[in-house]
């Protein structure tokens, strides 16, 4: 038994050394060939980016639309090389491809969810309702986009959250693009009280508007009566500023008008109610009764 075990284990020895000499190399070969083009396909990819980024910036390419074909091709080109390299080891790839293609197949009936979001992200790619960078209001969420994938697009919310949102869901909903045209009217209400010069606050308002250099003179600003609310009269005032000002012409605005009401007098009234009662009221007795208490014990 232990001449047949010794014999055997020989006979195994001697067919793996056989079979190293004849495949070792090419083996060896094999992996430094493929350890060396995954470093060439990430370098050429990030090269891309990089310079689609640089382009971007003088306005020639959409950096987004660079990346995603940049992160598209560094996987095809990777699932090729694997293909070449088992290939060149002798295995038969059409048994590789057949697998490929089940495991895509049976992947792409898992994850239903994933193929609606790739078809929202190629959807996005193609009608181009935003780009990077632009400022956006969909889903639910207000943020800078950052980077659209193929399954969902990422956004930076003003508070620095990163939000990463669905295609699927984002291809499908209402987008807002705050970025896409260069200016942007400012709307602000004015209330005012009903004993207060109505047509002394409009020019108070217009006087402020004028001031600022941020609005724009064209089209022209406008301050009219816009309702007759409950406690107040209300001004509507309507600007145009560059897409960047918003902000600070809005924030400007609140802030100067106030300052300029309370230096002209002009009252900004709050919510209050009148009540009146009958003097033959429960209520109204139980309060004169407890006025006239009062009275008698301090006397």
């Amino acid at each position: 038994m232990d001449w047949q075990w010794d014999w055997n284990w020989n006979t195994i020895l001697d067919t793996i050394k056989s079979w190293l000499l004849l495949n070792g190399v090419k083996i060896v070969l094999a992996l430094i060939f493929l350890f060396l083009a995954m470093k060439l396909i990430n370098f050429i990819t990030k090269r891309i980016i990089r310079r689609a980024e640089k382009a971007s910036e003088k306005k020639h390419l959409d950096k987004t639309l660079m990346r995603v074909i940049a992160h598209t091709l560094r996987i095809v080109l990777k699932i090729c090389v694997v293909v070449g390299v088992i290939g060149y080891l002798g295995i038969d790839t059409s048994g590789v491809t057949a697998v490929i293609a089940s495991l895509g197949v049976g992947i792409g009936l898992a994850v239903n969810g994933a193929l609606a979001n790739f078809a929202g992200g190629v959807l996005l790619i193609v009608t181009r309702p935003f780009h990077g960078d632009d400022f956006i209001s969909a889903c639910g969420f207000d943020g800078t986009v950052e980077d659209i994938r193929l399954c969902h697009t990422k956004i930076r919310t003003p508070d620095n959250k990163v939000i990463y949102i669905p295609n699927g869901t984002l291809s499908s909903s209402t987008i807002v693009n705050f970025s896409e045209k260069d200016v942007r009217r400012v709307d602000l209400t004015f209330s005012i009280s009903y004993t207060a010069d109505f047509e002394k606050a409009k020019a108070i308002v217009t006087d402020v508007i004028l001031a600022n250099k941020a609005v724009l003179s064209a089209p022209a600003p406008t301050v009219r009566v816009s309702a007759h609310s409950e406690s107040s009269i209300d001004l509507t005032a309507r600007m145009w500023t560059k897409n960047g000002d918003y902000w600070n012409v809005r924030f400007d605005m609140l802030e100067n008008v106030k300052k300029a009401f309370d230096k002209a007098g002009i009252e900004i009234p709050y919510n209050q109610l009148d009540v009146h009662l009958k003097e033959d009221s429960p209520l109204a007795e139980s309060l004169l009764k407890r006025k006239k208490n009062d009275t008698d014990t301090k006397e």
